[in-house]
């Protein structure tokens, strides 16, 4: 549950979180103890073969999610939400967000971008679903940032995902995973969090937890 995770932040105790798509990983995950499970749209590459995120719809993500759900009754599983299925309008993003929650039975929603996204993070906020963010290398824009690598290494990217951590904290979401980032820049914005739990994917330690791509 969100207050088991916050507990956990206020103790200093990492959270674990790994990524998953199928039934029988899910299974595993939950006898592990693995307390956060993310359904990524990475699921375009793992699992279906393709070579980014972007062919991937809503109903791939309702599928896998069902079955993770079914496998891991117990963790908090997290949905991603797929490319232009919330990008298009704060409207868009509520109604396939409902959809996410109402036909997978996920725990939160995560989507990809900063300050741009921040009325999309509070319009499914306040239409009562969690909402989690994602910043640095975000693979949906990745041929916008010139590939996969670490996001942030100059001092003006640096401050710009700093200001759009902020604005995703003030919009409601309870979560921000930082991919690629440089540790110092996920130490501070760590370190700034107020009601907001951070978490690394390759950006170093100095965060609340991890995320890792199984």
């Amino acid at each position: 549950s969100l207050p088991y995770l916050f507990e956990k932040v206020s103790k200093g105790e990492p959270i674990t979180w790994l990524t998953c798509y199928e039934y029988p990983t899910a299974y595993l995950q939950e006898q592990a103890g693995i307390e956060m499970i993310l359904v990524g749209d990475s699921l375009g590459m793992t699992m279906l073969g393709y070579e980014s995120t972007l062919p991937v719809t809503m109903d791939d993500m309702i599928r896998h999610s069902q079955a993770v759900r079914r496998g891991a009754p117990t963790a908090f599983v997290i949905g991603d939400m797929p490319y232009m299925t919330y990008q298009p309008s704060v409207e868009t993003a509520i109604r396939n967000a409902g959809r996410f929650m109402a036909e997978s039975g996920m725990d939160a929603i995560k989507l990809e971008g900063g300050a741009a996204m921040a009325d999309r993070i509070k319009g499914i906020v306040d239409a009562g679903i969690p909402a989690i963010g994602h910043l640095g290398l975000t693979p949906q824009s990745v041929s916008a940032l010139g590939g996969f690598k670490v996001q942030g290494k100059d001092a003006a990217l640096a401050k710009k995902i700093l200001d759009d951590a902020k604005a995703l904290e003030k919009a409601g979401a309870f979560m921000i995973l930082l991919e690629l980032v440089p540790d110092r820049l996920c130490k501070l914005i760590t370190e700034r969090a107020e009601n907001c739990i951070i978490m690394s994917l390759g950006s170093g330690p100095n965060a609340h937890g991890q995320l890792l791509i199984y």
